[in-house]
């Protein structure tokens, strides 16, 4: 007797929850628009796994299934005109510990606010590799494009995202 496909998926791309916000944050501006990406893409990932395409390795999949559900909801937003905001939230309690989620805050609001100044191929390439630690050759497979062009726009992402984070800290400091 074969187990339950719902603990079967469950037990399988959980581990790959954080995976898949992190890559949603870094395609969606808004806090909801990106729990319902993840959403979006764990729903997909559920109907293939009990359409018995299971993948060999969960976390590209999931990561495709995410990428590909953004690329739809920009599509889709483009012929509506959505526009949207972004909320911050530090959920801290103590003094001290509100400082530090404090700082914490505008240190990976800034890198985020610099990512979206990037290409959307340069920032999808970044946070696919430096953030989520896939291979240059898993991301080209992932966004569909030559390993060779995934190498060019981290290396461009990074020396550009150097040069806008450098130019903050500057205006910041004076």
């Amino acid at each position: 007797m074969s187990a339950d496909p719902r603990v079967e998926f469950l037990a399988a791309t959980l581990p790959c929850l954080d995976l898949v916000y992190n890559l949603a944050r870094r395609t969606m501006p808004d806090r909801d628009l990106v729990d319902d990406l993840v959403q979006e893409t764990y729903v997909r990932a559920f109907e293939a796994w009990c359409s018995r395409r299971k993948p060999r390795r969960v976390e590209p999949w999931l990561a495709t299934i995410c990428l590909n559900a953004g690329r739809s909801y920009w599509r889709r937003a483009s012929t509506r005109r959505e526009v949207t905001t972004e909320e911050v939230d530090l959920g801290a309690t103590s003094q001290g510990e509100v400082e530090d989620r404090a700082v914490a805050q505008v240190r990976a609001e800034l890198v985020h606010q610099a990512l979206w100044q990037l290409s959307d191929e340069q920032r999808i390439a970044i946070t696919l590799m430096d953030l989520n630690g896939f291979s240059a050759s898993q991301v080209a497979r992932m966004t569909r494009s030559p390993r060779g062009t995934v190498l060019s726009r981290v290396h461009r992402g990074r020396k550009r995202l150097a040069q806008i984070l450098s130019k903050e800290v500057e205006r910041l400091e004076a």
